[in-house]
């Protein structure tokens, strides 16, 4: 008995010897309003700005994210539906600002912006968890962007050339294509050592259910990450889905690679802020924005960087949409983000239902990195095609007139339509550089002058099989070597002469 007694004895000294006592400090307080997705709580005197909540309710947790600090109380967004968050509710301040979780096990994953599944698949199992809200990498961590990164469109990678580091603004009305650009982008990113995130601000779930079968059609999900808040999501989940996108590129951006993400569309990301500014009773500014709606998309854009090989290397390239009114590029949200970003491409509806699509105006398209982002082969062929493109919409609306032109006109015309048709491209079929620079080779060099305009649509797709099949070492060349030698145009002209004799 005195044995038993004496093991009961020996257990509780061990456990006493290994009690440790730890003291932690939370800080409470209580709902005193909740509406709309908005939450205002008394109690939390010394929580932060981007701190997370926790609403105890009935139905069970919420969690939230502060967002005004105001004198007797602050302002909270909830990630979630309110429902069963009542006024006196307890409130939990975490001690901690919002985080993503982030691993390779995002890739190929369909997920909202606080990374849960929505593709019907396991949840994401990581440890690793990124800020959602991080201060952009400084001038000294990076440099310049000088790397391409391909489309695969030819209008673009010839006129308005993409650098992986870059932020170019995708921009223009409703239904003209601005969505198939992003997603041809993402397409073509396949082998080439690009991680691709697209996040959908706002919208429609069946349309982000097409372009994920689209996506998974032409094997791009094996290196994409979708990140959906859609139209019936609260606004809180469409305000923080793009800085979620950004703390998912960041994180192998930290691992030295190449990230492409597009942000579709930071219209419906403004009007999500407008909304929840304006339930938080912020004072509203220009077309009822709040003063630092600039700030918001300055602060995710600049985050988009090439980092110099002392800070691994890596890049994000960001390819934001905004949708305009009729046009109107200087409406208030346009202007702001195309003086953040380094370029745009201008969709205009009238090329759009003309048939010349992607409806890219060169004319006031631009990239601000230019031909720094473009291969020597490329930048030797389509040096002169913006300009040419340019020239012949604005001689084509005086030659409308049917005034007489002289020969030199008449040839600028003619050479102005061939390049129209040569930049028409359709959906989902982007296109090697190698075979672009072959393609803009034969038209700024004459060698298409004598097929018919109508024709073209069907020459260039044989004429690039006829390239493949009996000058493939001609494309490998420019592929590997970056550059079109005095040999190598040789060899294209040759090839493209008897190809020309045959189809007559």
């Amino acid at each position: 008995m005195s044995t038993t007694k004496d093991f009961i004895i020996e257990q509780l000294k061990e456990r006493i010897a290994g009690f440790k006592s730890e003291a932690s400090e939370k800080t409470f307080g209580r709902v005193i309003s909740v509406g709309d997705g908005i939450a205002r709580v008394s109690g939390l005197g010394d929580a932060m700005m981007s701190e997370m909540l926790e609403f105890k309710s009935a139905a069970g947790s919420r969690f939230g994210v502060v967002l005004n600090l105001e004198e007797d109380s602050v302002g909270a967004i909830i990630l979630d539906d309110t429902e069963g968050i009542k006024e006196g509710d307890e409130v939990v301040a975490l001690k901690r600002i919002l985080e993503v979780p982030v691993s390779e096990a995002i890739i190929g994953r369909v997920l909202n912006p606080l990374g849960k599944a929505l593709d019907g698949k396991e949840e994401i199992k990581t440890d690793k968890f990124y800020p959602v809200e991080k201060v952009a990498p400084g001038v000294i961590t990076r440099e310049m962007v000088k790397k391409p990164l391909q489309t695969g469109i030819k209008a673009i990678d010839a006129m308005i050339p993409i650098g992986r580091g870059q932020r170019e603004l995708i921009i223009g009305d409703r239904q003209i294509g601005k969505t198939a650009i992003a997603i041809d982008t993402i397409i073509n990113q396949k082998g080439q050592n690009v991680k691709c995130i697209y996040v959908a601000v706002g919208q429609k779930e069946s349309k982000i259910a097409g372009i994920v079968a689209k996506l998974k059609e032409a094997g791009a999900m094996e290196y994409t990450t979708v990140i959906l808040a859609g139209a019936s999501d609260p606004a809180s989940l469409l305000y923080i889905a793009p800085f979620a996108g950004s703390a998912m590129a960041e994180y192998f951006l930290d691992k030295g690679e190449d990230v492409l993400i597009v942000y579709d569309d930071l219209t419906k990301h403004a009007a999500a802020y407008r909304e929840l500014s304006l339930l938080l009773r912020r004072p509203p500014g220009r077309e009822a924005y709040p003063g630092d709606v600039f700030y918001l998309h300055s602060r995710l854009l600049e985050r988009a960087c090439k980092l110099n090989k002392d800070f691994g290397g890596g890049s994000i390239t960001a390819l934001p949409v905004i949708e305009t009114q009729s046009g109107d590029v200087s409406a208030y949200i346009p202007t702001n983000v195309i003086s953040i970003t380094d370029g745009q491409i201008y969709l205009v509806p009238d090329l759009f239902y003309q048939g010349n699509r992607p409806a890219v105006d060169a004319g006031i398209s631009v990239s601000r990195v230019g031909s720094a982002a473009q291969i020597k082969a490329m930048k030797k062929v389509a040096g002169k095609m913006r300009l040419e493109v340019a020239q012949y919409r604005e001689l084509a609306a005086f030659a409308q007139f049917g005034s007489d032109l002289d020969e030199e006109t008449k040839k600028k015309l003619e050479r102005g339509k061939r390049i129209v048709e040569i930049l028409k491209q359709g959906q989902y079929v982007p296109m090697a550089v190698e075979e672009q620079v072959a393609i803009f080779f034969a038209v700024t060099s004459g060698l298409m002058d004598d097929v018919p305009v109508e024709k073209i649509v069907e020459f260039e797709p044989k004429m690039v099989e006829y390239i493949q099949a009996r000058g493939a070492d001609v494309l490998k060349t420019i592929k590997t070597s970056g550059e079109l030698s005095d040999e190598t145009s040789a060899k294209l002209k040759k090839m493209i002469e008897d190809f020309t004799e045959i189809k007559n």
